[in-house]
């Protein structure tokens, strides 16, 4: 090959090997970056051949004409494909350290190989498997690191008291309620937005954790058994709370047996003080346990907010707020009595619940253009995404529904929301294709608009809604689902 010939092959294949890490590490990213996971777990496997795999092979058996393939047909169709992505890379440090590896090693395997006249084709899996390999090894020890940091950020705040809350579902609804109820009487700092893994929760401490925290209230979450023992036995709060458990996130734990025990590890928190939990987990008495569930009556849930009972200590507290959906009752009763367990009044509490903000996307309420907009984007759960229905059934004029279904749950569970939805709805729109055909095949509503990409969604609501109507954004999965 002459010079030109041989700066061309070098510059398209450290381009190949750099798109193709930034299709990997977009991916990892999604995933939790565990490449099992990425592999087998997928929504739309079918984009690892198309934008992987094709490419790949097309390098390797294509001789002088993948060139042309490349710059007409690969590059533009991974740019288009992360064009209408609704969920982006995020360039975090870790990210950044991925593509700086994926790059440094393909210019120095293609400057090698060029020098020494070595090879015919310049590698393309080597540099890749290199860099996830070298990546890994590098985020494990930056891990330990950090880890080792917060632990000992934490253990010199002395009198730091530490709330964490898992289960399936409201998990960011009681920490949100728990902070704001105890941050009128004290200084209360929570983890933000749904930041629930070991690493978040790290980092969070690391770089948020003001020193001044009187009580720290963190979410935990999880996708497979030991990930709430290794919170929990990291972050050691005295208070921990349980709450609903039901069939979330199914497909990796197999069954709702699996799901309750790894909800119940954190109960070997080692400064475990009190713990509440809800009665959909177990029943079983124990000493530091108070179940909740059973403890609300009178619930009255409107557009217009909600009125209930709470019986706490002997006591029936009459409670309101502008918080939507009858089930944020229970998430609402076990932050007032964690509120109780830290010395707030019965007065205290009332007052704290009725000035209670809602949760960004969780049944938050927008007027807009003279129609009622209930932004419910973060629930996934059936039993929130049919309180979502009933309440938009309590609305006078036209009811319009957005959303994927169920997701990471069962054909059965979405049927039962698609039997609530033709009972209510006068317009459905359904996104995303993972649940695209069951609801074709059993939605009864007249005006049914079937949605591949919500990149059209503003264009369709635009056309399709007026002043008036009330329109359920229910779920909001992002389109690599």
């Amino acid at each position: 090959m002459d010079n030109y010939e041989i700066l061309v092959a070098f510059v398209t294949n450290a381009l190949l090997v750099t798109l193709l890490g930034w299709y990997l590490i977009t991916n990892l990213q999604w995933y939790d970056y565990k490449l099992s996971r990425v592999i087998l777990k997928h929504h739309k496997a079918h984009w690892h051949v198309l934008y992987f795999i094709i490419p790949f092979i097309a390098y390797h058996t294509t001789g002088q004409y993948f060139i042309i393939f490349f710059y007409f047909a690969v590059v533009p169709s991974i740019l288009i494909w992360y064009k209408k992505l609704d969920k982006k890379l995020v360039l975090t440090w870790r990210v950044k350290r991925f593509l700086i590896l994926v790059i440094s090693l393909v210019l120095f395997q293609n400057v090698l190989c060029t020098l020494k006249d070595a090879c015919e084709t310049y590698g393309v899996f080597m540099p890749l498997a290199l860099a996830y390999i070298g990546s890994t090894m590098m985020e494990k020890f930056l891990f330990l690191t950090y880890k080792k940091e917060a632990k000992k950020k934490l253990s010199e705040m002395k009198d730091l008291q530490i709330v964490a809350i898992t289960g399936s579902y409201g998990k960011t609804s009681i920490k949100n309620f728990v902070a704001q109820i105890l941050s009128k009487k004290f200084n209360v700092y929570a983890t933000p937005r749904s930041v629930n893994t070991l690493g978040g929760i790290m980092g969070d401490v690391n770089n948020s954790l003001p020193e001044d925290t009187e009580i720290y209230v963190c979410e935990a979450g999880a996708r497979e058994r030991g990930d709430i023992y290794d919170i929990t036995t990291f972050v050691e709060p005295q208070t921990v709370v349980v709450g609903k458990v039901g069939a979330a996130h199914i497909e990796y734990f197999k069954s709702l047996q699996n799901i309750i025990a790894t909800k119940l590890e954190i109960m070997q928190s080692p400064k475990l003080e009190k713990a509440f939990i809800h009665t959909s987990v177990t029943d079983e008495p124990h000493d530091k346990v108070t179940f909740f569930g059973n403890d609300i009556s009178n619930i009255e849930a409107t557009l217009k907010g909600i009125d209930f009972d709470l019986e706490l200590n002997g006591e029936v507290l009459k409670l309101h707020t502008d918080i939507l959906g009858e089930f944020q009752t229970m998430n609402i009763a076990v932050a007032a009595r964690i509120a109780n367990s830290f010395g707030m009044s019965n007065e205290e509490i009332i007052k704290a619940v009725s000035r209670l903000e809602p949760v960004e996307h969780r049944l938050q309420m927008i007027k807009a253009g003279g129609k009622i907009i209930l932004d419910d984007g973060y629930n996934g759960n059936i039993d929130g995404m049919l309180e979502g229905v009933r309440l938009c059934s309590l609305h006078e004029g036209r009811k319009v529904i957005v959303t994927p279904g169920l997701v990471e749950s069962s054909d059965e569970l979405n049927l039962k929301l698609i039997d609530a939805i033709n009972e209510v709805f006068d317009i459905v729109i359904v996104t995303g294709a993972l649940n695209a055909q069951l609801f074709e095949k059993n939605l009864k509503v007249h005006n049914k608009i079937m949605l591949a990409n919500k990149a059209v969604l503003t264009e369709v609501l635009g056309s399709q809604t007026r002043a008036g109507d009330i329109i359920l954004f229910a779920n909001d999965a992002p389109n690599f689902i």
